[in-house]
């Protein structure tokens, strides 16, 4: 019978690390944090400049094969946030009524609170978004 004994032995070696950040990750950092403190009413309300897309989140508020309900639907939206744009689709055999042009989940997903009790069927989409520079 054959046995082996490994030993591990420890080194005290010290070493130094160097840390090399860019300016540029504090700059962004610290616009995220401004970005999301931001209520979404000031974030919307701002439609100067000018106008691109990103990647970014909208709400779906009503999805089925009637028309006169989905357009019925973006209506009475409207009227209730007059400041957050509508969007209707169709690919057969529904309609879609999607809502705003979020650019954070978190500020998509407070909306969807607020607007849950009128319209109590919500789903959240990331999509192209207009936005505005």
């Amino acid at each position: 019978m054959l046995l082996f004994f490994s030993i591990a032995v420890g080194q005290d070696k010290k070493g130094s690390l160097e840390i090399v950040k860019d300016q540029a990750i504090d700059i962004l950092q610290e616009s995220r944090l401004i970005f999301m403190r931001s209520p979404a009413e000031t974030v919307v309300k701002e439609k100067t400049g000018t106008k691109g897309t990103a990647l970014g989140f909208r709400i779906q508020i009503y999805s089925g094969p009637n028309r006169n309900e989905a357009y019925a639907a973006q209506s009475r939206f409207q009227q209730q946030y007059s400041d957050i744009s509508t969007y209707v689709s169709y690919t057969q055999p529904n309609y879609r009524v999607k809502v705003g042009d979020f650019r954070s989940r978190s500020e998509a997903q407070a909306f969807m609170r607020e607007v849950r009790k009128n319209f109590p069927t919500l789903f959240l989409f990331t999509e192209q978004v207009n936005v505005y520079y």
